[in-house]
């Protein structure tokens, strides 16, 4: 059985609104209200685990947690709950405002795919909430670009996804030698497996199900982080790897230049999966970023 990289990791369950319990992962870091503080938020799919191989190489200096955001990983989310990017958001001020109570300060977002857009959103909100925003390939995309009610490419794979599998081991098989998840660093594979996959029945099944990826998806193109760009007032890096299908790598240059005091930064190296494919890279980007905005 391939180790869980997460397997030490302390969880706290944090109260948001619609009945949704958010679990938040802490990797670690040193102490004081002086520390700079992380937090992580994951793409549409994942988890906040997934987010262990770059944490790792970052809390020698700074404080790291990741959220699992609703819907996803070990967060309690009941099926009434909406799925709306705009809830999304709270959710990530919920547990900023958690934070506080944690001697937490100067926090800094760093946020993938559909969490790079939750904390725009966030932030948008609450201008005051973060130090800094770290945007690896963040889901925002103009709304003409997807119309509502337009078939949306990707919610129709992630109905086409596997939900089950005999083991753990045979989803890490499975997934480390068949693209696009076989592009992940294996102990992010790894991570993701561990922490998204729950027991059902004498198997292993996706706890963020094709039902919740596929709704989620549907909300991007009504979402409201493209126009919430403009809103944001604290420094923003941009970070796009190479444009592939359905990604929204295409529109980065464009996201950094409706930011206040956005800088895009390009990885060409990388795929969408970005940070989970070289989590070190990643790390060593995070660490100039927040270094240089204490």
């Amino acid at each position: 059985m391939t180790e869980d990289p997460t397997a030490t990791l302390s969880t706290h369950m944090v109260p948001s609104s619609d009945g949704v319990t958010l679990a938040v992962h802490d990797f670690g870091g040193p102490a004081g209200g002086d520390v700079p503080t992380l937090l992580f938020t994951h793409a549409t799919g994942f988890h906040g685990r997934v987010w262990q191989p770059v944490a790792r190489h970052l809390t020698d200096r700074f404080r790291c947690l990741a959220i699992d955001l609703r819907g996803h990983g070990a967060s309690e989310t009941p099926p009434s709950a909406p799925l709306a990017w705009g809830s999304v958001a709270g959710d990530v001020l919920a547990v900023v405002d958690e934070m506080k109570g944690w001697g937490a300060s100067g926090v800094h977002g760093i946020g993938h795919s559909m969490g790079g857009a939750a904390l725009v959103l966030a932030s948008a909100r609450r201008p005051d909430a973060f130090r800094s925003l770290w945007l690896f390939d963040p889901a925002i995309v103009p709304a003409r670009d997807l119309p509502p009610g337009i078939s949306n490419p990707m919610a129709e794979g992630a109905l086409r996804r596997r939900e089950t599998f005999p083991s753990l081991q045979a989803a890490i098989d499975r997934y480390g030698g068949k693209p696009p998840l076989s592009a992940l660093h294996p102990d992010a594979l790894a991570a993701y497996v561990h922490g998204g996959f729950g027991p059902r029945d004498g198997v292993v099944a996706l706890r963020c199900s094709p039902s919740t990826e596929a709704e989620v998806f549907r909300g991007a193109p009504g979402s409201g982080a493209w126009e919430a760009l403009a809103e944001v007032r604290r420094p923003a890096a941009v970070l796009v790897g190479r444009v592939e299908p359905f990604s929204p790598a295409a529109h980065a240059a464009q996201i950094a230049g409706e930011l206040e005091q956005g800088v895009l930064i390009e990885r060409p190296e990388l795929g969408h999966f970005g940070p989970l494919e070289d989590p070190s890279s990643a790390a060593a980007d995070i660490a100039g970023w927040v270094s240089a905005h204490l």
